[in-house]
């Protein structure tokens, strides 16, 4: 085990054990941690792709009902994971969950469109996995996911003030501790959540203030069904915006001064 992978995993364990002891009051009625239930993924996923540094990590903002909450890994589309990634691996249950939303593991049938539209762009990028994850890595900034009584998805960013205040406390910690191991060149945030509190731990103490001063940093569109932008051909905009930034992509030279 290297030293970046053994980082991420104390890290994510930490940042786990740390929000389990939050309370969420209402409209909460359900929370998935699935750095708990669905750990052995997620270690998976950093033991076969996170073990070296990375020249680009994206952040995005927390797992979706049929993505991480059910495969344990960022943006975790079911397909994405298991015939892309060759991820296999038991899930187990969350403590409370929604009838609505269950947890069925690699056995969900329901597709994150999310995570189908940014690792299908991926795929087809880089083509193979071990291609993309030689130089990206993705996080989530918060590990649960929050269900209200009606079974209807709640953001972190609309969580009531004093829960948001202890809940980014502790993954500002956790992005932080990720960062300094992958010591990347660009941090972009996917979507304006993710792209904001990826600015605030740069900016705060918790970084290495000589990765804080190098880094870059930007943002790029979610690739959510919400979005009317990403329903009209997410990769294309996201490739622009990516373009923009400076980031290389396959078939693009790569400036020397990168890092």
């Amino acid at each position: 085990m290297t030293a970046i992978e053994r980082t991420l995993l104390d890290a994510a364990r930490t940042l786990s054990r740390a929000v389990a002891s939050i309370e969420f009051p209402e409209p909460v009625a359900h929370v998935y941690n699935p750095l708990d239930y669905a750990f052995a993924a997620y270690q998976t996923y950093v033991h076969r792709y996170g073990t070296s540094r990375k020249e680009i990590v994206l952040v995005g903002m927390n797992p979706g009902p049929f993505g991480m909450v059910q495969t344990g890994v960022p943006f975790g589309e079911v397909a994405a994971v298991r015939d892309w990634m060759r991820i296999r691996a038991t899930i187990g249950k969350p403590a409370s969950a929604h009838p609505k939303r269950p947890v069925e593991g690699f056995a969900c049938t329901r597709s994150e469109v999310s995570g189908r539209r940014l690792w299908g762009w991926a795929a087809a990028r880089f083509r193979s996995a071990d291609a993309f994850f030689a130089d990206w890595f993705v996080l989530n900034y918060c590990p649960l996911a929050f269900v209200e009584a009606s079974g209807r998805n709640l953001t972190p960013g609309h969580l009531p003030a004093t829960a948001q205040r202890e809940l980014y406390s502790a993954c500002d910690i956790h992005l932080a501790r990720a960062l300094t191991a992958l010591a990347p060149a660009w941090v972009i945030g996917i979507g304006d959540f993710a792209a904001k509190r990826v600015r605030s731990v740069l900016e705060s103490r918790l970084v290495d203030p000589a990765l804080a001063g190098t880094v870059r940093r930007g943002r790029i569109l979610h690739p959510s069904p919400a979005s009317p932008i990403a329903n009209r051909g997410w990769a294309d905009v996201a490739e622009r915006e990516l373009a923009a930034l400076g980031v290389p992509l396959p078939g693009t030279a790569i400036s020397a001064t990168t890092r």
